[in-house]
């Protein structure tokens, strides 16, 4: 992003014991074409920084660690204001006019594909956009932390209306000074008197350096569903990526995730060579399904795979509910969700991560089914 598309606003800095340089979060707006109006909180801990954007949900858009970016080109090049995207547009496909986030939370009430939910208990939600509405509301309450370990924002995202749901997100998204973590802990609660549905998925996503040619997916599991026909036909092959490939069409495949003995589970993305990855933990019974996205398609197209935690498979929220996979929230309930986002550095933290995948999977043997399974995949 260039200087000229931004203008500062607020600053906390210090020193961070054992790292290179100052710790920082910088506070700033962006000022041109699409992305005026956007709030970008750089969260910099003295090795490693993370872009985070309470103006798109407190989505996460960028990492870096020295000159490593870990995130993805996409078509959108800058993050989008909210203003100038019509989730109504494209056929119900509107959200992908600002989709170009390394952390992007699909939901709240409802994810997955459009269409009209008949079974919807809310009447006025019937008529469902891509990937619901969070990512594409700004946060209130913004505020900076910094603390003797860490540092990061948090922001408060509300997601109501009139005789509908009334559900608020609590974010905050930390680092350990001196690490090379993001954490981050949501909290979402019913705002209303009476129950509400909650679906929420974690879409974190990366490009090159990271994916190329040869570039593996790891995580432990009991099962491999492929989503569609056309997973099927490299449901094998589903470990591996591409180059980018003019062309080509995504695949997705489900994952029944295996945890250890904290219910944790851990999944990475390592580069062909194995000295640089992303790996994400998350606790299987707070984030019970898990995609991943195959998008290998030219780089002008944005060549991208993502790896999707959430409370339910991104399939029709009707499909979803009939499987009983979309949460209750009773009035005032909350529902707490933590992951941590670790950037692999070297060899050796690649391997560190591997480790433990395997660890995890122990002696469980995973089936990986050739063609979809209908507990799973919807056929619409």
């Amino acid at each position: 992003m260039s200087a000229d598309l931004r203008s500062d606003s607020v600053c906390l800095g210090g020193s961070a014991p054992g790292a290179e340089l100052p710790w920082e979060v910088l506070q700033t707006r962006m000022t041109d074409g699409l992305s005026a109006g956007v709030e970008v909180i750089e969260v910099r801990n003295g090795v490693f920084s993370c872009n985070v954007l309470p103006t798109r949900g407190m989505g996460i858009w960028t990492a870096h660690f020295g000159e490593t970016r870990f995130g993805w080109d996409s078509p959108v090049k800058s993050p989008v204001n909210p203003a100038f995207v019509n989730l109504k547009s494209r056929n119900g496909l509107g959200w992908l006019d600002g989709f170009n986030e390394l952390l992007c939370r699909c939901g709240l009430s409802f994810n997955g594909p459009p269409g009209i939910d008949e079974g919807n208990p809310s009447p006025i939600e019937s008529d469902l956009t891509l990937h619901g509405k969070i990512a594409n509301l700004p946060a209130h309450s913004v505020e900076m932390i910094s603390n003797e370990n860490e540092i990061g924002v948090r922001g408060i995202v509300d997601e109501s209306t009139l005789f509908g749901p009334q559900l608020r997100l609590e974010s905050s998204i930390t680092s350990p000074l001196g690490s090379s973590e993001i954490r981050v802990r949501d909290v979402v609660t019913n705002l209303g008197s009476a129950p509400t549905e909650l679906q929420l998925l974690y879409h974190i996503n990366l490009g090159t350096p990271i994916l190329g040619e040869g570039a593996k997916f790891a995580c432990p599991a009991s099962k491999v569903i492929p989503r569609d026909a056309r997973a099927a036909e490299d449901a094998s092959g589903y470990l591996e990526y591409l180059a980018p490939t003019s062309g080509y069409s995504e695949q997705v495949y489900f994952h029944e995730t295996l945890t250890n003995s904290s219910g944790e589970s851990l999944a990475m993305i390592q580069n062909s060579s194995g000295d640089c990855g992303l790996s994400l933990r998350f606790n299987k019974e707070q984030l019970p399904c898990f995609s991943q996205w195959k998008c290998t398609q030219a780089l002008s197209d944005g060549y991208v795979t993502g790896i999707e935690p959430a409370t339910n498979y991104p399939n029709f929220k009707s499909f979803e509910r009939e499987q009983g996979r979309v949460v209750k929230l009773g009035a005032g309930e909350s529902y707490t969700i933590d992951l941590v986002l670790n950037v692999l550095i070297d060899q050796e933290h690649v391997e560190e991560a591997r480790k433990e995948i395997e660890t995890i999977q122990g002696g469980n043997s995973c089936e990986v089914m050739l063609s979809p399974q209908l507990q799973y995949c919807s056929s619409e």
